[in-house]
C-alpha cells in the first residue's frame, strides 16, 4: 500500500475530527452536537452531494456503459446481502441476520459523501451518475434482507411488505439525495452559481462538523459490541475489506474509470446505519439494533475512512 497516501488520508482533519469524538467519549467530556444542528447537517451534506452530482450529470451523455453500471449497483445490492446472510447464520438467529445482511448489502450516505470529498484530495473527480447509483442501491438490499427472513423464519410475520418496501423507497435520504440530484440536472450553470458558497464552499466544514459527531456516536455505540463478542467484529472488517477490494478490480467489467471503480468499491464496502434500521425497526422489529447498528456505524465505517479508502483506492488504480 502507499505509505504517503495512508498517511495523507490518517491526517485528513475530517477524519481526526471523528477520531476527536470518540476520544471525547472515553474522556466522559460533555461534547456533543444537538441533535437538530446535527439533522440539519446531514441533510446538507445530502442535498451538496446531489446537487453537486445532478450538475455533472447534465454534462453526461447517457451511455449503455452508464446503464451497465448503473445494473451492476443494483446487483451488488442484491448479491451482497444473501452470501453475507449465511454467513451470519452461524451465530446469529434468522431476524438479526437478515437485518446485518441487509446493512451491508445497502449502502452509507455518509460514507459516500466522505469519499466524494477523498477523491478531491487525490484530484480525481466524481461522476454525476455515481449519485444516482448509490441512491439505487439503497433499497434492494432491505428487500432481498427481508426476504431473507421471510423465507427462513418459521413464523409468519404480520408486517405489510408493501409497506416496508414503500417506505425503503421514500426513505428521506433516499429522496433527498435523488431530488437534488434531479434540481441540480435540470438548473443551468449560471442558477447554480448562484448557490454555488453553499453546496460547494462550505461542504468539507460541515462534513468535519457531521463526522466529529458521528466519532461522539460510534464511541458510545462501541461498548456494547464489546460485549458481545468476536464475530461482529471479524464479520464488520472482514466483510466490507473483501467487497470492497472484489469490487474495487471487478468494477473494470463496467467502467474503466478509477474514480467510479473506487466509489463502486466504497459502495459494496460501507453499511447503512439510517435506512436499514429505519425500515428494520418496521419489518423485522424481532432483530436486535445492538447488532447492525454498532456494527455499521462503530466498526465498518471507521474501518473504510482510514484503512479501507487508500486500500480500495490503489486496487481501483490497478
Amino acid at each position: 500500500m502507499n505509505i504517503n497516501l495512508l498517511a495523507e488520508n490518517l491526517t485528513n482533519p475530517a477524519l481526526l475530527f471523528f477520531i476527536l469524538g470518540i476520544v471525547a467519549v472515553y474522556l466522559k467530556s460533555d461534547l456533543a452536537i444537538p441533535p437538530n444542528s446535527s439533522k440539519f447537517i446531514s441533510l446538507y451534506l445530502l442535498f451538496a452531494i446531489g446537487f453537486k452530482g445532478g450538475q455533472e450529470l447534465s454534462h453526461e451523455v447517457f451511455t449503455l456503459e452508464i446503464l451497465w453500471a448503473m445494473l451492476f449497483g443494483v446487483g451488488l445490492a442484491l448479491l451482497i446481502p444473501l452470501y453475507v446472510f449465511f454467513i451470519l447464520r452461524k451465530k446469529f438467529n434468522v431476524y438479526d441476520s437478515g437485518a446485518i445482511a441487509a446493512a451491508y448489502g445497502s449502502v452509507s450516505a455518509v460514507t459516500f459523501v466522505t469519499a466524494a470529498s477523498y477523491l478531491e484530495l487525490q484530484g480525481q473527480q466524481l461522476t454525476g451518475h455515481m449519485v444516482a447509483i448509490m441512491a439505487l442501491m439503497e433499497s434492494p438490499a432491505i428487500i432481498a434482507g427481508l426476504i431473507l427472513i421471510s423465507i427462513f423464519s418459521k413464523e409468519d410475520s404480520s408486517v405489510s411488505k408493501r409497506s416496508v418496501i414503500h417506505h425503503s423507497l421514500t426513505n428521506g435520504s433516499v429522496l433527498l439525495i435523488l431530488g437534488s440530484l434531479i434540481i441540480g440536472y435540470l438548473a443551468n450553470a449560471e442558477q447554480a452559481q448562484g448557490i454555488k458558497p453553499f453546496t460547494n464552499d462550505l461542504f468539507k466544514g460541515f462534513l468535519a462538523i457531521f463526522l466529529l459527531d458521528m466519532g461522539i456516536v460510534s464511541g458510545r455505540k462501541l461498548g456494547s459490541l464489546f460485549r458481545r463478542g468476536w464475530f461482529p467484529f471479524a464479520i464488520g472488517i472482514v466483510v466490507p475489506l473483501l467487497n470492497g477490494v472484489a469490487v474495487a478490480f471487478a468494477s473494470q467489467i463496467v467502467t474503466h474509470n478509477m474514480a467510479d471503480r473506487f466509489i463502486f468499491a466504497v459502495l459494496a464496502a460501507s453499511a447503512s446505519y439510517i435506512a436499514v434500521p429505519a425500515a428494520m425497526k418496521i419489518a423485522a422489529p424481532k432483530a436486535n439494533p445492538g447488532f447492525y447498528l454498532p456494527m455499521a456505524l462503530g466498526v465498518t465505517f471507521p474501518l473504510n475512512i482510514t484503512l479501507g479508502f487508500p486500500l480500495y483506492y490503489l486496487v481501483a488504480g490497478l
